[in-house]
């Protein structure tokens, strides 16, 4: 008789590639995305710079992708240049070469394929926002950002999260890797 519990562990889940912001940055981003939150509503999740969109894998082969892709990719700097909305209020981030070419690399490794452009960001809010409101929380941002805007931080962490694309508040973290320093 098959174990019901391996099938389980066995079935593909949705995954996400996240760049984590070294801890100064990400403490002043809580803050931000804590006083936002209260302000808008939304769902608590970690500050982090999307490399790869959610794709359907099971674990142990998300889990090979992330290792395969982390073991041939070097730290790298990101710019915050803008505050914007969308479907989520978020911080752009320049598309340098640098930050573009490791979110391709990391695509390659995890055979991501999308017809839209890369748009480094970093989401600050999401919640199921008007439009008016979601420029209101755009305009708060900014107010708050205060230092944020223009700030260039290194990239050292990529982290594999299992992700529920319909639902922020079951995000969780699988693994965390740190980047080869170059040179």
């Amino acid at each position: 008789m098959a174990d019901p519990d391996h099938h389980q562990c066995d079935e593909e889940e949705f995954f996400s590639v996240w760049a984590i912001p070294p801890d100064d940055l990400r403490n002043k981003l809580k803050t931000l995305m804590t006083t936002l939150r209260s302000e808008f509503g939304g769902a608590e999740f970690e500050p982090h710079v999307t490399v790869v969109r959610a794709l359907r894998l099971r674990a142990a082969d998300a889990l090979r992708r992330l290792h395969s892709a982390v073991s041939s990719l070097n730290y790298y700097s990101a710019r915050v240049s803008s505050i914007s909305r969308g479907s989520c209020v978020s911080l752009l981030l320049d598309p340098t070469p640098e930050v573009v070419n490791a979110s391709c690399h990391c695509r390659a490794h995890f055979g991501y394929s999308n017809s839209t452009p890369y748009m480094p960001h970093l989401s600050l809010l999401y919640g199921d926002l008007t439009e008016e409101a979601k420029e209101k929380a755009r305009a708060r941002a900014e107010e708050l950002a205060e230092g944020i805007v223009g700030t260039t931080f290194d990239i050292s962490k990529i982290a594999l999260f299992k992700t529920d694309p319909q639902d922020t508040s079951l995000w969780e973290k699988v693994a965390v890797c740190e980047l080869l320093k170059d040179k």
